[in-house]
Order: structure tokens, then sequence, then C-alpha cells
């Protein structure tokens, strides 16, 4: 037993200076001295006659900061403290304290790979929501069966890591599957690890609907946005949207299918359709679908550099082979590869169960 407990205590040493490197990449001294000039600044004489958006901005950032040096101070403090506990132990040649001790390590690891995850985002709209987007291609309900897949996949994803979804579009497939789904993961940071999904998702496997059993590749767009606040000032004219309202589709309750409630919104000029039926009233759903649109619109102007909304041109990528950023092979053999980093993993269950840190860490690391 205190054989283990050195080992422990060599591994929390290890995490005390992998924790020291972090901080001098995260900058950590630089931010909390960025976070006493705002704090200083917010404190000063007048700050609260300047102008009302400049003060929430200051707010905003010092809160940002604030969270940060929080997490990495306290990590790091319980990293020390849980050195000296192994520490005391080991010299006291207490056994009693070695289940808490390496309980203890492996949760401190845990927090540490979480932590430096986060040091990878530096994203405007990085610690906001995310609203996904998912459509099959070609291949009627083998496609579609792969949507509804990949939508299980993102939904376990974010129950792994205390995120909400909300499913705001459905259309349901023709016997099986998705014709497209629109939801939104919130949480934070959920669009800053959740962007790299952006872009089309190949399935190969021998296909469940095909009494033959031939092997079928299918293909699967994902659209991940931001969601915006209202912070983000984006102007939509009148003129250049048309809405449309028609009946909700798939299963629900006693409102939905019986009335026109779901709202279609097309953006004109960019030629962008936003869809929403998740909520109970037509102007709940207008609303929501507005927010959506807002988001895509911010999303393009940011990725585009543009100015005006006006100059926005229509893209969408076809959902076809040499497109993909991943492959998921069930057949002949299992691996889930991404085309973009090299990153690979051989358990497809794993993957299709929500397991996507390797790949979106291995995204942001390349960024």
């Amino acid at each position: 037993m205190i054989l283990k407990l050195e080992e422990t205590k060599k591994e929390i040493a290890e995490l005390i200076k992998k924790l020291a490197e972090l901080g001098e990449s995260f900058k950590i001294l630089d931010l909390e001295r960025e976070h006493k000039d705002l704090f200083d600044k917010i404190n000063s004489d007048g700050f609260w006659d300047n102008n009302a958006g400049d003060n929430q901005e200051i707010l905003k950032q010092a809160k940002v900061l604030s969270d940060k040096i929080k997490e990495f101070r306290s990590l790091e403090e319980a990293v020390k403290s849980a050195y000296e506990l192994a520490d005391i132990a080991i010299s006291e040649n207490d056994e009693s304290l070695t289940g808490e001790i390496v309980s203890e390590a492996a949760e401190l690891n845990a927090g540490f790979v979480k932590l430096e995850l986060k040091t990878l985002l530096d994203g405007e709209y990085d610690r906001n929501n995310a609203i996904i987007a998912i459509h099959p291609g070609a291949g009627g309900t083998e496609a579609q069966d792969w949507a509804e897949m990949l939508y299980r996949m993102y939904s376990r994803y974010a129950e792994q890591h205390k995120y909400k979804v909300k499913l705001l579009d459905m259309l349901e497939g023709d016997g099986a599957g998705l014709k497209s789904v629109t939801f939104t993961v919130t949480g934070e940071n959920a669009f800053g690890y959740l962007k790299g999904e952006n872009g089309v998702h190949r399935l190969v496997r021998i296909s469940p609907f095909d009494a033959a059993g031939k092997r079928h590749t299918s293909f699967a767009s994902v659209e991940v946005i931001p969601e915006i606040d209202d912070g983000v000032k984006i102007e939509i004219k009148p003129e250049d949207i048309r809405i449309e309202a028609h009946r909700a589709s798939g299963a629900g309750g006693q409102h939905v299918n019986k009335t026109d409630s779901a709202i279609r919104i097309v953006h004109l000029p960019s030629g962008i359709t936003v869809n929403c039926q998740s909520e109970r009233s037509q102007a709940q759903n207008k609303e929501t679908a507005l927010k959506m649109l807002k988001s895509k619109l911010a999303e393009i102007r940011e990725r585009e550099h543009l100015e005006k909304i006006d100059d926005i041109k229509g893209y969408k990528a076809n959902i076809e082979w040499g497109s993909q950023i991943r492959s998921y092979v069930f057949m002949p053999y299992t691996l889930v590869s991404d085309k973009r980093t090299g990153y690979e993993n051989g358990n497809v269950s794993a993957v299709m169960d929500g397991d996507l840190d390797g790949f979106i860490k291995a995204y942001l690391s390349i960024k």
C-alpha cells in the first residue's frame, strides 16, 4: 500500500510540473495583471457615468478573466494539497489514506485535462451555446439513419459533459432516420468545443436496410454555429426575409401537428433557411428562428470578415465523397479517423456513445 502511495505521489508531482507549464502557456500572470487593471477601472470614480455599453463589455471581460484565473488557481491549490497529504501519509506510514489520495489524484488529473482543453479556446464566441443542424446526404433511408445516429452521438456527448440539449426542429425520415434535425447544446464553451464538428461525416457499415447484407457508405453534414446574445448587433431588414408558417412534423403532444405553429424563415440575400417548431406558439417559434438566423449571419460575418450582411453569399458544401472531415468505419474493421488532424479511435461504439474529447482536443490543438 505504501508503494501505491509513493507511485501516486510521483503522479501528483508530475501533475504539479505539467500545471506549471500550462500556467506559462496560459500566461496566468498576465491574465491576473489584466484582471487587476479591469477591476481598478470598474472601481474608479465616474466608471458608471460612461457609456453603458462599454461598461457592460468591461464587466463581461472581467468576469471571463476571473473565471479563468479562479479555475487555474483552485486546481493548483488542490494539487499541492494532495501532494502534501501523500507526503505526510508516506512519512507517517499511514496506509489508511491510500484510497482517498489515489481517488483525488484521478480527479485532479481529469480536472487538468479539462483545463488544458479550455486553454485552447480563444475564439470570440467559444464560450457561447452551440446550434447544431444535421442533414443526410444522398442515399435515402441509409443516409437518414446515419443523420439520426449522429444526433444521438452529440446528445450523448452533451449528457456526459452536463450540457443541455433542446430540439428546435426535426423532420423524420421515410420509415427510419431523420431528413433533418436542428438543436441547441447549452453550456459553457459548448460552441468552442463543438465547432470542429462542422463538416461532412462519412459512415461505412453493413447496412441493416439491405437484405443482401452489402457494405454501404453514407454521408451527413453537420453545421455548428454559436448562439449569439442580444449584445451582438446583426441588422436584418424586414424586406430581406420571408416568413412562412407551417404545420409541425414529428412526434408530439396534442398541440404538435394540429396547428400551423412551426416557422420557416428564408433570408433572401444569402439563401439561408431556418426552421423552428419546438415552441408552443407561432410567436415563440418566430423569435427562436430569428435568433437562429442572426447566429448564422454572425458566424458567417466573422468567418468571412464581412462588413455588411448584404455581401453575404450562401454556401453549402457537397455532402459526398472527398468532402468529409471524418470517417466512421464499422466494417471490415472498426476505426474512426479525422482527416484534418490524423487522430484516430478504434473504439467506434465509444465514439458513437459520445466519446469525442480526443477528436476535439486534436482539432483545437492544430488551430
